[in-house]
């Protein structure tokens, strides 16, 4: 794998073996040597690239699966891409196939959640925000405040309050979901120079906030005072570096992985809503599996959601380090301040109601689902 500790030099030096690698051996292939440490050693590559051949030959279903992020992403983002893979294949005694596509091979964002739903692909991680113009039901996560919390956020995708309301509202859009996981919440992060540690939302008056497209973050930014501006994700850093917007909200792990170590002054770990992904199949090819193979799928996701949670603290841990060595500051709100955060935007204020109806269906709903996220269920979210 490459370590982003390394001198720049090196760390290019490994990424063209890696392109090297992928094009003589093919891209699996790649992404199992960078992770398995064997990126160059050719009679390990070479035994590797048979191995796949001979998988993907002898396997009876093949799923591509496409993502975002980097093969080697999991050391400071917890996406298991690569373990789900594994768990899939080796569950299934290789009878499903798991043909990966990382790094925005195959689209990003909304693209990938289409060719997911239109059946393009078999498989793919998006980000709730990202999938939720297609299944509109999960951005009830981006109400703030009554789900930031990873435990919180683990309870309520876990339940049986969730699976029965929420999951055939997704899947009646042509997905299925595999398994939800979280990043870690929301941040409140400002570019450099911005000259102050947001703490309470009264630091956020006129603040200009980069938003994604999601109409939920935007009205919490409003509640807070600040001025949601919708930027194209890719866009977003020379935004930062040119005043065009102060601040953002991903979780650390994707503000490290995504590249804004250079660009941030300060990180306040707010715990405003989760950032998380969903790994999805296209539901017609889910139901053509062997019934079988269908449960094998879901054994496999479960144990790379597990897998998924209990990563959360180490890519953390990672980003904050890499982070903090940057010079970049961190702020956790106190008791009091975050009392603050929850008087001024959350879930219980009037300006929520609407939207909770919409999306929930009623207010009553909704608060069967808040019960399912401060009940404890099968999973424990370490740190």
């Amino acid at each position: 794998m490459i370590d982003r500790k390394l001198p720049e030099s090196l760390q290019s030096a490994e990424r063209r073996r890696f392109f090297e690698v992928a094009k003589r051996y093919g891209f699996t292939t790649a992404v199992l040597a960078t992770t398995g440490g064997f990126l160059w050693s050719n009679p390990e590559l070479a035994h590797a690239a048979e191995d796949e051949a001979a998988k993907a030959k002898a396997a009876k279903h093949t799923m591509i699966f496409g993502t975002e992020y980097k093969e080697d992403a999991f050391n400071t983002y917890p996406i298991m891409q690569t373990q789900f893979k594994e768990n899939l294949q080796t569950l299934s005694k290789g009878e499903v196939y798991v043909k990966l596509h990382p790094s925005g091979q195959l689209g990003v964002g909304g693209a990938l959640a289409q060719k997911v739903q239109s059946g393009t692909i078999q498989g793919g991680s998006v980000s709730l925000s990202n999938f939720s113009p297609f299944a509109p039901v999960v951005d009830l996560i981006n109400i703030p405040f009554w789900c930031g919390e990873n435990q919180q956020f683990a309870n309520l995708v876990t339940s049986a309050a969730w699976n029965s309301e929420i999951t055939p509202k997704v899947t009646a859009k042509g997905y299925k979901p595999m398994f939800y996981f979280n990043v870690d919440p929301r941040t409140v992060a400002v570019r450099k120079g911005f000259g102050k540690i947001v703490k309470t939302p009264e630091d956020m008056r006129g603040m200009k906030m980069r938003v994604p497209g999601s109409k939920l973050l935007q009205q919490f930014y409003r509640l807070a005072g600040a001025n949601p501006t919708v930027v194209a994700w890719g866009e977003t850093p020379s935004a930062l570096k040119q005043g065009v917007a102060d601040g953002l909200d991903p979780s650390v792990g994707a503000l490290y992985t995504f590249g804004f170590i250079d660009i941030l002054e300060s990180i306040s770990l707010v715990e405003s809503v989760p950032d998380a992904q969903m790994f999805a199949a296209n539901y017609k090819w889910f139901e053509n599996l062997p019934k079988n193979l269908q449960t094998t799928f879901d054994d496999a996701s479960a144990k790379t959601q597990m897998e998924s949670f209990a990563q959360i603290p180490v890519a953390r841990k990672n980003s904050m380090d890499a982070l903090g060595k940057a010079g970049v500051k961190f702020y956790t709100p106190s008791a009091a301040e975050h009392q603050k955060w929850i008087e001024a935007c959350g879930e219980q204020r009037a300006e929520w109601n609407d939207i909770k109806k919409e999306l929930a269906g009623s207010i009553e709903m909704f608060d069967k689902m808040k019960l399912a996220a401060n009940t404890k269920g099968s999973i424990t979210v370490a740190g």
